[in-house]
């Protein structure tokens, strides 16, 4: 439970900014300029921290950012690693899911893809507390509603 130290500590928050952003990519111009602008932030120190945090990545891979700005101009972020379809679709060479998931497969991996993705996902901040059998059958359900079949082996 907070104490009053920590409520009187706390900065009023003044909004809280979902955003994907190219791995390595945040430059001040759309989609970071107009939504970073609008609440008077910083654009180059988000895009320098950023660029750093994010540059053991591939370009282009999709990164999903949190923002969290406060009444005094100052923000904080989390990254977060791309999502498990992203990863499905990489994984199985496609551009996109099926149209007609459980009548038609698209692709096919094995659990052995399963099981790199959810390793992947594990070093997520908000999936550290679920077990790694868990997120294989979270994965292989985002990919069964994709159309893509998963295999004991190829």
């Amino acid at each position: 439970m907070a104490t009053l130290k920590d409520a009187a500590a706390r900065k009023p928050v003044l909004a809280t900014i979902r955003l994907i952003v190219p791995a390595g990519a945040a430059r001040p111009a759309p989609p970071v300029g107009p939504a970073l602008g609008f609440y008077r932030l910083n654009l180059m120190a988000f895009c320098k921290d950023f660029n750093a945090r994010t540059q053991k990545y591939k370009a282009d891979t999709p990164m999903q950012v949190t923002l969290t700005a406060y009444k005094d101009s100052t923000f904080e972020f989390v990254v977060k690693s791309p999502s498990v379809s992203w990863f499905l679709k990489k994984a199985a060479g496609i551009e996109t899911a099926s149209s007609r998931p459980g009548h038609s497969n698209v692709s096919s991996l094995t659990l052995h893809h399963v099981y790199e993705i959810a390793k992947l996902k594990q070093a997520d901040p908000f999936c550290k507390h679920m077990s790694l059998e868990a997120l294989c059958k979270s994965i292989i359900g985002t990919a069964n509603s994709m159309g893509i079949a998963i295999v004991k082996d190829l």
